[in-house]
């Protein structure tokens, strides 16, 4: 089966640039049901979590500092957890059991892709074997994956991110050497990224006894992946061609529906839904040239799009907020980068962030400007690939940034929809 020729990408326009939007409607990803052996978690978030990245976003409840000037967060948000926080800088703007261990759905799948992605050129085509399909969950969601079907890697990452496609999470994980083997690579992943919160049992994110995530680890796992390119195109793409068929990204904010209108300046990342996560998301988002990262974890207010809804409004809050709240924390950097030093004209010493301890939690940070001193490859970079893939150039003109880090060159790019 070749590999889409034609795919649609939201990308976000700039200062008073409108924003194409995209008039459709597509039925919601199917569910997995919840196995019988999984427990219903508690709806009490523990009195004492991880303190990795600062000390506030150990505690329970919602953490922010809130000062003249300072926008107040939206009063109906109902979701268990959730973060938001600046992609660049890494600094957690404000949490609500941010590091509180719940099940993640699909979003576990970003986890996934920045694990599996880079091993397999895009162009590689496999044929699926039955055996490949073994242990897709009963009522996963799939993208529609034939036994014997020959598929490039491109489509079935296609499958992954547009619809969740738990089929091609199976086959990319054969090609890995089996889910196995993709769970311990997830799993040295998670650890690598310091997301001390996950625990990674099936690597879909299909509901799975003592499978677990949090707000905080999501965003890291976002974090990470938004650094290769291949993976901001994939979580960025509206539609694409799967065969015979179209395929739609069921994350709303991204392709919109009846109630949701798409985001402005929306970039991906990925959803989830089953019945024992709830509705999960962690989208990023670029606006004035600042980029965000919001995660929310199941909401209790079970409205359709509920978890879009409440995403958008702290996207909201978040671009009004940035720039005059002090942060609550961090966002670490991996293990591998935590040692590196500071951009020359960052201003600020390195080698300020929490470090995790033998117990997995943190002893905490001074969160300000800590994050800020990063390399590329711990957050900067990220925010500034998203930048610079996302968005549009009108016309002839240019755009240029006023940025403390270096800008990638800007590709001319125009939206399909």
């Amino acid at each position: 089966m070749p590999a889409p020729k034609k795919t649609g990408r939201r990308s976000s326009l700039v200062t008073s640039a409108t924003l194409l939007l995209l008039s459709v409607t597509t039925p919601a990803a199917l569910a997995a049901p919840t196995p019988a052996a999984t427990t219903s978690p508690t709806a009490t978030p523990p009195a004492q979590m991880s303190t990795l990245g600062g000390a506030r976003l150990g505690r329970p409840g919602t953490q922010v500092n809130l000062a003249p000037g300072v926008p107040v967060l939206p009063k109906d948000l109902t979701a268990r957890s959730w973060i938001v926080s600046d992609a660049e800088s890494g600094e957690v703007l404000a949490a609500h059991n941010a590091h509180w261990r719940l099940p993640p759905a699909s979003t576990l799948k970003m986890l996934f892709a920045d694990t599996v992605l880079p091993r397999f050129p895009k162009d590689t085509r496999y044929k699926v074997a039955p055996s490949d399909l073994k242990g897709v969950g009963v009522g996963s969601s799939v993208v529609g994956i034939k036994e014997g079907g020959t598929y490039s890697v491109r489509d079935l990452w296609l499958g992954v991110f547009l619809r969740s496609g738990n089929d091609a999470v199976h086959v990319l994980s054969s090609m890995n050497g089996g889910v196995e083997q993709t769970v311990k690579d997830m799993q040295d992943h998670a650890g690598e990224l310091q997301a001390l919160d996950t625990h990674v049992v099936s690597p879909d994110g299909y509901d799975a006894p003592g499978q677990v995530s949090s707000a905080y680890d999501l965003t890291l796992f976002a974090r990470s992946g938004l650094q290769k390119k291949d993976f901001r195109d994939y979580c960025s793409t509206v539609s694409a061609r799967f065969g015979s068929a179209e395929i739609r990204n069921t994350n709303r904010l991204l392709s919109g529906d009846s109630d949701v209108p798409v985001y402005q300046g929306i970039a991906g990342v990925k959803n989830g839904n089953t019945s024992h996560a709830g509705a999960t998301f962690t989208g990023v988002a670029e606006r004035g040239g600042k980029v965000l990262l919001v995660t929310v974890m199941n909401p209790e207010k079970h409205e359709h799009n509920e978890v879009y809804k409440e995403t958008a409004k702290l996207f909201d809050w978040g671009f009004q907020a940035i720039g005059k709240v002090d942060a609550v924390g961090e966002l670490v950097p991996p293990r591998s980068a935590s040692s590196a030093t500071a951009q020359p004209d960052a201003g600020v010493s390195p080698g300020q962030g929490a470090q995790p301890s033998s117990g997995g939690g943190g002893t905490g940070a001074k969160p300000a400007a800590s994050a800020t001193a990063r390399s590329a490859s711990s957050g900067a970079g990220i925010a500034l690939a998203v930048v610079g893939g996302v968005l549009v150039l009108l016309g002839g003109g240019a755009f240029l940034v006023n940025r403390r880090w270096p800008l990638p060159d800007l590709m001319r790019r125009r939206t399909r929809p």
